[in-house]
């Protein structure tokens, strides 16, 4: 039995929080902020930092139906012996949180904005090149590479599907962080069919473990002006045809 107990791995103690003076605390929040505002993606989606009870929440403010909600997408925490660091992190299931990193207001920030696996967005991409661009949220010019291939027009770099489907299909971005349960599982999308129009694109996401491969197909489509993200059945998937005569059949909800 105690050759059992010795194989287990060792219990390391959470982080103890630091108490801080309202000096400090607004001294945080504004830096926060201001780095939020300083992120194209995070500004646009309208991620927010709100104090509570020694810690901040990175939220967000979403709309379902007629109620707004508010989506958490992680917290700060004041570090106990090291002055001025902070810690990063996102929650599990069962309320339980997950440390993602460690360091000042402004890094951790920069952390959540360039989020390229789903922990918080997965536009990290958009992100890093809009920044870089100076524009604001202006999409830069992006041509077609054979299938499902896209690059910018003016260096020739490779664009991720999240970047193709903001500057080459013109989607907003918080549809393209749409299905959200799927950035979480570190599901990488991948564009493996589009309609001539641009206003249909079918993104296939797949995650790859030691178990297997996982993945899920979503259709993005603009309707009466308006795009929306609509999941699909992996027996409706094949093409973009058939995900929207399934879609119609369901008048337009997805999986």
């Amino acid at each position: 039995m105690r050759w059992w107990r010795d194989r287990w791995p060792e219990y390391i103690p959470r982080p103890k929080a630091r108490r801080l003076t309202e000096k400090e605390k607004g001294a945080i929040l504004a830096t926060m902020t201001g780095a939020i505002a300083a992120s194209p993606v995070l500004s646009h989606l309208g991620v927010q930092v709100r104090a509570l009870r020694g810690r901040f929440y990175l939220e967000r403010k979403l709309k379902e139906e007629s109620e707004p909600a508010v989506e958490i997408l992680g917290r700060i925490t004041p570090l106990a012996g090291a002055k001025g660091a902070l810690l990063l992190e996102v929650e599990r299931r069962n309320g339980n949180w997950h440390e993602v990193d460690q360091g000042s207001a402004q890094k951790l920030i920069k952390v959540v904005a360039s989020d390229t696996k789903g922990k918080f967005h997965g536009l990290g991409s958009v992100d890093k090149v809009l920044r870089k661009a100076k524009k604001g949220l202006n999409r830069l010019p992006v041509k077609k590479q054979g299938k499902g291939k896209f690059v910018y027009s003016e260096t020739g770099a490779v664009c991720t599907a999240q970047d193709a489907l903001f500057h080459y299909f013109g989607l907003p971005l918080e549809v393209i962080a749409e299905p959200s349960v799927w950035y979480s599982y570190h599901r990488v999308p991948q564009i493996v069919e589009a309609s001539k129009d641009r206003t249909r694109v079918l993104v296939r996401f797949t995650a790859a473990s030691l178990s297997g491969s996982f993945g899920g197909t979503c259709l993005y489509a603009e309707r009466d002006g308006t795009w929306g993200a609509y999941p699909i059945r992996p027996s409706e998937s094949c093409s973009i045809a058939s995900a929207e005569a399934w879609l119609v059949k369901r008048k337009w909800v997805g999986w």
